[in-house]
């Protein structure tokens, strides 16, 4: 500063160096704990037990299947409960309602992504805003992080 004039209490604070902060953080902090054997097991089993429970429901759906073929009927599979939606168009020329509903869905802005559960409500609100959004239905070994990323290609 100026020789003479007192500088802000803001500035003398920032002039302390970034190394000094480093130097009181103790060490065991500054890095990501790794995780326990017995965390990993429980993680793995966990694991285990949900790809257990897909390839079930799988067996189960492909039975259904089959038994609806052989006594002469259709079998109509279970419609989804969630879908993501992302935003791909402006504000631009858009109606009012229809800015209403993007408000409601949390779709404020072009390429925002939101999961909606399907009900009657969110499927009449989906059906009005059609041409401003797009939508896919995750498939239960879907990680919503790979659906993101596949989604952002």
């Amino acid at each position: 500063g100026i020789p003479g004039t007192q500088s802000p209490r803001s500035f003398s604070s920032s002039a302390v160096p970034l190394s000094a902060f480093a130097l009181s953080v103790p060490p065991a902090l500054s890095r990501p704990r790794p995780l326990t054997k017995a965390s990993r097991q429980v993680a793995l089993r966990r694991a285990e037990a949900y790809v257990a429970e897909y390839r079930r429901q799988e067996r189960m759906e492909v039975a259904l299947r089959r038994e609806a073929k052989a006594t002469g009927n259709f079998y109509v599979p279970a419609e989804a409960k969630v879908a993501f939606v992302i935003r791909i168009r402006g504000i631009n020329g858009v109606p009012p309602q229809t800015k209403k509903i993007l408000q409601l869905l949390r779709l404020r802005q072009i390429h925002n992504g939101v999961f909606v559960r399907l009900n009657k409500a969110t499927i009449e609100m989906l059906r009005l805003v059609t041409p401003l959004h797009r939508l896919g239905l995750p498939l239960p070994q879907d990680r919503p992080r790979a659906r993101l990323q596949a989604r952002s290609r």
